[in-house]
């Protein structure tokens, strides 16, 4: 996507017409247009220059953002950017002031002496064609400090685009005119002595309007520029975080230099109290690395040799030497910001209404505008009442607030999101996340820790703590996962050799033999040493029916038992298991407290995975799926309900591209946060319902934003015509009705920012809206009951098989087949050439594939 800078944009009506001005090029496949960010992004096979000259054709200024070089920084960047931003407010303010410098004493003379009798010089008092010169003068001075409106509103209408500026140009511009129309009349009036109609003029006078209008919107403009200053604070916050300068190591000599210049391979350090300046490994030291910038995690992290560092973290304690591994917009601090900034840049599907409507909304006020003049005067009424009615319908009605009500709340709910580490891509990613009905997760590394850990030591005649010895002396050799679960516990336990300054002389183990897929052997002075599983230990010692029990718990419980011996002599068993996270249980209850169906996905067997989704809670549990099987599940589920697939590994990017909402742990490879939506940067379960519950939150506050802007106008607009004066007398003086317009904005930005107080981590209410999502996703609940009991009553699947010949070969199809335990029975024919499957469960057809393909035949289709 190529992003663009837009100038000269006052309110939805023109992002909507430079949207559509560029979307109409050859090429473009995608536009999005920003009034919050006064940015573009475009897709598609289009030059930079065709780009510029429709936005500038449709009267706008473009400019295509400077690409990062390696003198700049993405940080250094994003800060210019949001410098320039700020600039808006203090423009404003001048111009506020100069307003209030000339409305103050034309207000006093127009309305304080008028209708209150202040005193004025003698030689004004009762010189009423002074008066109108003052007001004039005073009033010109007002429209020419605010001569942007005009020549924006007025250079829009040229194009045959209006935009606000239109409107209030044009409201402000009548009042004017018709007011310098009233003083000539009244100059003629006095030069025939008619005082009667030189008083009666004196009351046709606007110039206060004029004036007044363009002050009150100049107020609800800089309101409205500090409150979206505001939307980006967390990001900005983030921003400031990151330092200015790093001290690398070159010659053998530190030095200090600019952030832009490390380069990859550089080795920089640390001291405490300094923030980490660009992405690294630590080669030498140990530390606490306060990284609550980056994940929101308040906890320090421990940092020792060849643990990973991030930009704009703060060491909090040691000296560490780290070597650079990604800098400029490399860095996971970079990252983030050109996520959030890529966020804001695209549109939700929410924010397509108020685009249709901002794309012929001012052009139907102004129409509205000329049909409340003509109509009064019709009617009867003077061209003054007429013309104030005209004017109050074009100062109140307000576009802005139908333009800022996505978007604000959009970048309000990312920078929540981001500050607390979870990554909502597009606009498009936040606002869906809530919707979802279904989420599935993946096992190891999300579920669980993705790290086997010793859960229990049974000793058999020796005690704990010569069991462990023996058996971190065989497996220190060994490099299978399991080993270094028991290599962890003997360091925690202070037994490692490694912990004490070398190996002890006649502890080393020699002769060491790993035999794949069984288990270890080796000797230990003269000793015979073995660990593995039963039937490898079994061979060479004899195994009690209490230990073979005790492991069969152990595997039931979703543990691995490990069985290790001494000279033919079993010596205990040491059971490792890849643990559950500590709030995954927690995390999943909530999730199911929201309305959505929970579902865990994993390769492993039917009895580890159900005892690991008993332990999480989970509404079902899918074993057994092969890593190129996880997009069919997902696609499966898909059908059933709106799904997101929260995953880690390679082998999931598949699913979650295919889900409605990938979201991947943040720990997880590099494919899988390319391959999702959202990204958990704390890499823990929690913040998947967090997330969900941000979701609901941005998109309900976007229905509050467009409630609320759709709702004035409609209530505003026919009280300025005068619809209600014939009934009520109620009439809307146009200083009023510009005074509700700036308000209006104002109001919408403000209600965004609520979200800043949203606490996503807050599940007391999940309850409450449980009986809701209950009532809400009824329908969902009784497809996915239906569609179970469908499938269950037609649980049979037909298989064709090639290269049986004969009844052997179906017997031996036959027996594989039924020793699945979803399979009750198969009936098999080696002359038609084919398998019918009766099932008592739900099993992949590619399980049942390759367990018949395991046998040398060729399964050609499933039915």
């Amino acid at each position: 996507m190529e992003q663009y800078t837009v100038s000269g944009m006052s309110c939805a009506a023109c992002s909507a017409r430079v949207e559509k001005a560029v979307s109409k090029l050859d090429g473009v496949t995608s536009c999005s247009v920003s009034l919050l960010t006064n940015s573009m992004g475009v897709e598609g096979e289009v030059s930079a220059a065709k780009v510029i000259e429709a936005v500038e054709a449709a009267g706008y200024g473009a400019s295509q953002k400077r690409e990062k070089s390696q003198k700049e920084s993405s940080e250094a960047e994003a800060m210019d950017e949001g410098m320039l931003k700020d600039m808006e407010t203090p423009v404003l303010r001048q111009r506020l002031i100069a307003s209030l410098c000339f409305l103050i004493p034309l207000m006093y003379f127009s309305m304080g002496h008028m209708m209150w009798n202040w005193p004025v010089p003698k030689f004004l008092a009762g010189n009423h064609v002074a008066m109108g010169m003052i007001q004039l003068l005073f009033t010109t001075a007002v429209m020419m400090v605010n001569q942007k409106f005009f020549i924006s509103g007025f250079k829009s209408l040229w194009h045959r685009a209006p935009n606000m500026d239109t409107l209030v140009a044009l409201g402000a511009g009548a009042s004017y005119v018709y007011s310098t129309y009233a003083l000539f009349a009244m100059t003629d009036a006095q030069m025939h002595m008619d005082m009667e109609r030189v008083m009666s003029l004196m009351h046709e006078f606007y110039f206060e309007s004029a004036a007044m209008i363009l002050t009150l919107i100049t107020v609800g403009k800089m309101l409205e520029a500090r409150s979206k200053g505001r939307t980006t604070d967390a990001l900005k916050s983030l921003m400031k975080l990151a330092p200015k300068t790093a001290v690398v190591v070159r010659e053998g000599k530190e030095q200090e230099i600019p952030i832009r210049q490390v380069l990859k391979g550089d080795v920089f350090v640390v001291r405490p109290g300094e923030n980490i300046p660009v992405d690294g490994v630590v080669l030498e030291g140990s530390s606490a690395v306060n990284q609550s910038a980056l994940t929101g995690e308040s906890i320090p992290v421990d940092k020792e040799a060849g643990s990973q560092v991030s930009a704009a973290t703060l060491n909090q304690s040691g000296f560490l030497k780290c070597e650079a591994t990604r800098v400029g917009e490399d860095t996971t601090l970079s990252q983030i910001i050109q996520m959030v900034s890529d966020a804001a840049a695209t549109k939700a599907p929410i924010a397509k209404i108020a685009d249709k409507v901002s794309g012929v909304f001012v052009p139907a006020v102004i129409a509205i505008a000329i049909v409340t003049i003509l109509l009064w005067l019709a009617v009867g009424q003077g061209i003054g009442f007429a013309l104030a009615r005209g004017i109050s319908v074009l100062v109140i009605s307000c576009p802005c607030a139908l333009g800022l009500a996505t978007p604000v709340a959009i970048m309000v709910g990312n920078g929540m999101g981001a500050k607390n580490g979870i990554m909502f891509k597009t606009a498009v990613s936040l606002e869906e996340t809530g919707k979802m009905q279904i989420v599935a997760l993946d096992k190891t590394g999300t579920i669980t820790s993705g790290e086997p850990k010793v859960t229990d030591v049974i000793a058999n005649g020796v005690s704990e703590q010569e069991l462990l010895e023996m058996a971190y002396a065989l497996e220190r050799k060994s490099e299978h996962p399991l080993a270094k679960a028991i290599i962890g516990l003997a360091k925690e336990r202070g037994m490692a050799y490694e912990d004490k300054g070398g190996e002890p002389s006649g502890l080393e183990v020699t002769d060491f033999q790993a035999v794949a897929g069984n288990g270890l052997r080796g000797m230990q002075k003269g000793d015979l040493l073995t660990g593995g599983n039963l039937s490898f230990i079994s061979a060479g010692a004899e195994v009690s029916e209490e230990m073979k029990q005790r492991a069969i718990r152990l595997s039931e419980e979703g543990k691995t038992p490990l069985f290790f011996g001494k000279n033919g002599r079993l010596m205990g068993i040491i059971a490792v298991a890849d643990v559950i996270k500590e709030d995954s249980p927690k995390a999943v209850e909530e999730l199911k407290n929201m309305g959505i169906h929970v579902v865990m996905l994993t390769g492993d067997n039917e009895r580890t995975a159900r005892a690991i989704g008993e332990q999480a809670g989970v509404d079902e549990v899918i074993a057994g799926v092969l890593p190129d099987g996880k997009e069919q599940v997902i696609r499966s589920l898909s059908q059933k309900g709106r799904t997101a697939m929260v995953g880690d590994g390679i082998n999931d990017a598949p699913a979650l591209t295919r889900a409605d909402m990938g979201i991947a742990i943040g720990a997880g490879t590099d494919i899988a946060i390319d391959a999702a939506n959202v990204v958990l940067m704390k890499n823990r379960l929690s913040d998947v319902p967090a997330a969900i519950r941000l979701s609901r939150a941005t998109l309900r506050n976007i229905h509050e934003n467009l409630f609320w802007a759709f709702f004035y106008n409609v209530i505003g607009i026919p009280l300025a015509a005068g619809v209600w004066y014939p009934l009520f007398g109620w009439k809307l003086n146009p200083m009023f009705g510009a005074a509700a317009m700036s308000l209006s904005s104002f109001c919408v930005v403000t209600n965004a920012l609520r979200l800043n107080l949203f606490r996503m981590y807050d599940g007391s209410r999940d309850k409450k809206r449980k009986n809701k999502a209950a009532n809400q996703n009824s329908s969902f609940e009784n497809k996915f009951e239906k569609q179970q009991k469908q499938e269950e009553t037609k649980m049979t699947k037909t298989m064709k098989i090639e290269g049986m010949m004969c009844g052997h070969c179906e017997a031996r199809v036959k027996k594989c087949l039924e020793a699945l335990t979803e399979v009750e029975e198969a009936q098999v024919s080696h002359e038609a050439g084919t398998a019918v499957v009766t099932l008592n469960a739900d099993i992949l057809d590619e399980v049942l594939k390759k367990t018949v393909e395991a046998l040398d035949y060729q399964v050609t289709g499933i039915q």
